[in-house]
């Protein structure tokens, strides 16, 4: 049999990521002919010589590299390991970046791509609304080191975007961050607009700052930040990537010659992801079209549904925001409109909110998205509760606002589920 684990292709035809979801990257008779890739728990790994070990401690460290990323050499599980790399492999096809690299968290990912380019005095200039988590590293957990953030709410609009530039005069800007679409929202932004002030930042200090863009609500199946300019992809892995709400991590795919830098962090740090989350994840991988494609038509079903409902205001789904130039952006730079979305109930507050949410069934009522089973949350009071109240308000982050995060249950079902709690509202 030949050995097609690194096979991209057959004759002429180009394999499709999902195809190769099922098989690149493991050779199953370097594991004694396991079709599946074993979980590999152990803490460090032979060597067969002791010049194998300078070796691949040279690699490990950056101070040499390898031919190319399989011959790298196995060292220790900080540093890397088979599952790890098995998943990495996959990442970077998925993204269509040079490589990935995992973490322990969807935030250390973001941690590390953040230091290992910032430095203290620096700005972050960055849309929003951000994942509360984010928001907070960047404007609690970073500023006493002396990196400051600078916000644009409008990322569809050439003239905030300008004037949030602007904002950063005098100081030395590394990078550009970004969520689209944003979470809880569904905010976009326009990835030709940033890439207009990369190239204004350079002109002014010399040197072209770092697009980085969290691509959890929609990658990597409904888009692709890495073909519309951006240099760096983050992300939650525990969303849809992960897809079972039974494990915690994150990645970040991009170019070589980026990837280094962040990887020094990571080693550094002690970020790595452990052999039996990066099992799981290589096991999500083969389902996550399905799984993204199924979840996305039922939550575009649910989406409409509820824009047809009297007491709600507003529906913040992709496929149904008409303000501006949000549709041509969509249809630009999206495939479909994924499964996350939020709505903001008419009249109500906290208190209907809460109400509501109390009285659904099929929903589980828990912060995080991207589970095989439908999650339903209210940011303003959990996930972005560390975010300043006139922030959140600025951004549609109301005390009115529910974040809904579609499953793999009939939709129709859903639908009863959520008519029959909004009779509480």
């Amino acid at each position: 049999m030949k050995s097609s684990y690194r096979q991209r292709s057959i004759g002429n035809r180009k394999l499709n990521p999902e195809t190769l979801m099922t098989s690149y990257g493991y050779d199953p008779f370097l594991s004694e002919g396991s079709v599946k890739p074993p979980v590999f728990l152990t803490s460090t790994f032979a060597f067969r010589s002791a010049e194998d070990g300078k070796e691949f401690f040279d690699y490990v460290s950056g101070r040499k590299t390898p031919p190319n990323a399989q011959d790298a050499g196995l060292v220790y599980s900080r540093f890397n390991h088979p599952n790890l790399q098995i998943v990495e492999e996959r990442l970077a096809v998925l993204e269509g970046g040079e490589g990935a690299l995992m973490f322990a968290s969807g935030m250390a990912a973001i941690t590390a791509a953040i230091l290992a380019f910032a430095r203290p005095g620096d700005t972050i200039l960055h849309s929003q609304p951000l994942y509360g988590g984010t928001e907070t590293l960047f404007v609690g957990t970073l500023a006493p080191f002396g990196l400051k953030a600078v916000g644009f709410t409008d990322g569809l609009s050439a003239g905030a975007v300008e004037a949030a530039v602007a904002k950063t005069a005098g100081s030395n800007v590394p990078i550009i961050y970004i969520e689209t679409p944003a979470n809880p929202t569904c905010g976009l932004v326009d990835f030709e607009l940033m890439v207009k002030a990369a190239d204004e930042i350079a002109k002014r200090q010399g040197t072209r700052p770092l697009i980085i863009v969290d691509n959890t609500m929609l990658g990597p199946i409904f888009q692709a930040p890495l073909q519309h300019g951006a240099d760096i992809v983050v992300y939650s892995l525990t969303k849809y990537v992960g897809g079972h709400s039974d494990l915690v991590a994150g990645g970040v795919i991009g170019r070589a010659k980026d990837l280094a830098a962040i990887k020094k962090i990571r080693s550094a740090f002690g970020m790595q992801l452990d052999p039996h989350s990066s099992w799981m994840l290589g096991r999500s991988l083969e389902t996550l079209h399905l799984r993204m494609e199924r979840a996305s038509q039922s939550a575009s079903k649910i989406a409409r549904w509820l824009k047809e409902h009297p007491k709600v205001a507003e529906v913040h789904h992709p496929e149904l925001i008409g303000r501006g130039n949000y549709q041509a952006v969509y249809k630009r730079t999206c495939k479909a409109g994924g499964s996350t979305f939020a709505f903001t109930f008419k009249e109500g507050g906290e208190a209907g909110a809460f109400r509501f949410l109390n009285d659904l069934h099929l929903f589980t009522l828990a912060v995080s998205l991207g589970g095989s089973e439908s999650l339903i949350s209210h940011p303003a009071s959990t996930t972005h509760s560390g975010v300043a109240k006139a922030i959140r308000d600025s951004v549609g982050v109301t005390d009115g606002l529910v974040r809904v995060s579609v499953g793999l249950e009939n939709a129709d079902d859903l639908i009863a589920d959520l008519a029959e709690a909004m009779e509480k509202v």
